[in-house]
């Protein structure tokens, strides 16, 4: 108690001090006047900025608010003192709102209500020099490049300056070259890169009179990874499914659909960016990725179209053009890489697929010579294999006792001159002729089944034939699928690297 007894009187003393100080500083003052001796005298004011935090980038209003520190500093000539009148003391903390103080402002502020300061007090010191220091949280009007968005930088500037006095009466002055970051809370989105400070005079329209100010201007550089991995990269992997719909076989019935799905995630994407960014006639890089790809995608749809009409060609199709046959199904499918089942890259189809593919002639039935069918011939005369009961053979009544047919035609080889009925050996003739008539009779009894039998196979050959045809444009659509798709897919790849070298 003893030991801190003398620390109460001082501070005790201190304080009387103080309050007498107060009293014969403002016993004559007024704080609505500039503090100067001489009004022709100039006063200066050094100002100094600390950014403290980036709170909000409103891209899309172009509105930045910060949160700063902001110190003035100027010599008030009417508040003075000799620190040996007052027991020492050398310096006062009293409200802002007792002294004069400078009208400096934001030019640039977008603040609604031009009260983000507080009402800080003033560290006043003998020699007369003023020292504020203010927090403040401001709303400044930033102009957006989002040319490059996601990986742009941006300039914002901070403008200070008197508002009514002119530098003939108010002179302001740089403490630094850039404002303080010693700090500064780093920001999840931006990255700070310098905020230099400039001095600027500025003739105005209105006033003869200079206006100096102050500007300084925030260098920021966007961090792009929140951006990379929830639009950009997402984009990319969306845009790699578009070609794969070429590779989609045509009979799944998903072709269409497919490009439609991925038209629209991609229309969400760019609803999302379109929301986030000013609109301005700047467009920006994310969005011009997501215009080419919807394009390419739109295309892509369009294309596979066309190409499902291609491959569910019918039976009344023209066949395919010759130039057609010539560039897409020799030399086109081979850089493709499309063979059917059986070719290879080397030597095309095999001997059996070749074979296969040629045009078959239609084979003649057995014993279809002439136009007129099958006829038998005994012994040179038309046989129609109907005879008696006792099996007569050509003779002098052999006409009476058979029907005569021209659709057989038989060679029998017998006696050299022909053997007469009266002739030796007439009966092994009669049998033989008997034998033949038998078999002639059974032939002409399958007439029938014999023209079912053409009509299936000339069914079966018309059949082959528009398969054929059919197979041809079904691989004319799959060689242009597969062309398409590594085209599609060498162009989404060059999109990716022209944005990624945009960023780098």
């Amino acid at each position: 108690f003893l030991i801190s007894l003398p620390t109460f009187f001082s501070l005790a003393a201190h304080g009387r001090f103080a309050q007498k100080l107060m009293n014969d500083l403002f016993a004559n003052y007024t704080n609505a006047l500039r503090p100067v001796e001489d009004t022709d005298h100039i006063i200066n004011v050094t100002l100094q900025i600390t950014l403290s935090q980036i709170i909000d980038m409103d891209e899309r209003n172009q509105i930045l608010t910060t949160y700063l520190w902001i110190r003035q500093v100027w010599t008030d000539a009417y508040l003075t003192w000799r620190p040996e009148d007052y027991d020492g003391l050398g310096t006062i903390r009293i409200p802002s709102s007792y002294v004069w103080r400078p009208d400096i402002v934001l030019y640039n502020s977008a603040d609604d209500q031009f009260s983000s300061s507080m009402e800080t007090n003033v560290v006043i010191k003998n020699n007369g020099q003023v020292v504020w220091d203010q927090p403040a949280i401001t709303k400044s009007s930033c102009s957006v490049d989002v040319a490059f968005f996601p990986f742009d930088v941006q300039e914002c500037r901070f403008t200070f300056g008197s508002w009514t006095h002119n530098g003939n009466q108010m002179d302001l002055v740089n403490e630094l070259d850039s404002a303080d970051l010693s700090d500064f809370v780093p920001n999840v989105e931006w990255e700070v890169l310098g905020m230099p400070a400039k001095k600027n005079i500025i003739l105005y329209g209105c006033c003869s009179d200079p206006y100096p100010d102050i500007t300084y201007t925030l260098h920021l550089k966007r961090r792009a990874s929140f951006y990379i991995f929830n639009l950009l990269i997402p984009c990319m992997m969306i845009s790699f499914l578009a070609p794969l719909g070429f590779y989609l076989p045509a009979d799944s019935g998903e072709k269409v659909s497919l490009g439609v799905t991925v038209l629209l995630a991609l229309t969400v994407f760019q609803l999302l960016v379109a929301e986030s960014m000013p609109p301005s006639e700047s467009v920006p890089l994310i969005g011009k990725y997501y215009i080419a790809t919807m394009t390419m995608i739109t295309a892509s749809t369009a294309l596979t179209i066309f190409i499902m009409n291609i491959h569910h060609c019918g039976p009344e199709a023209r066949p395919v053009p010759r130039w057609a046959r010539r560039l897409i199904l020799n030399h086109l499918a081979r850089i493709c890489f499309v063979y059917e089942v059986g070719e290879n890259c080397l030597g095309g189809a095999s001997a059996g697929k070749r074979a296969s593919l040629q045009e078959e002639p239609e084979a003649p039935l057995a014993g279809h010579n002439n136009a007129r069918g099958m006829n038998w011939d005994v012994n040179g005369q038309a046989w129609a294999g109907r005879g008696g009961e006792d099996g007569a053979g050509p003779g002098p009544g052999f006409a009476k006792q058979t029907d005569w047919k021209e659709d057989l035609f038989v060679s029998v080889g017998g006696a050299e001159g022909g053997a007469g009925p009266g002739a030796e050996g007439g009966g092994a003739s009669a049998e033989r002729r008997k034998e033949i008539l038998v078999k002639t009779q059974c032939l002409c009894q399958h007439q029938g089944l014999r023209r079912n039998i053409e009509y299936i196979a000339s069914c079966y050959q018309d059949q082959r034939h528009t398969a054929r045809l059919i197979g041809e444009w079904r691989k004319v659509a799959k060689v242009m699928d597969r062309f398409f798709m590594w085209l599609f897919f060498i162009m989404v790849f060059f999109m990716s690297l022209l944005i990624m070298g945009k960023a780098i």
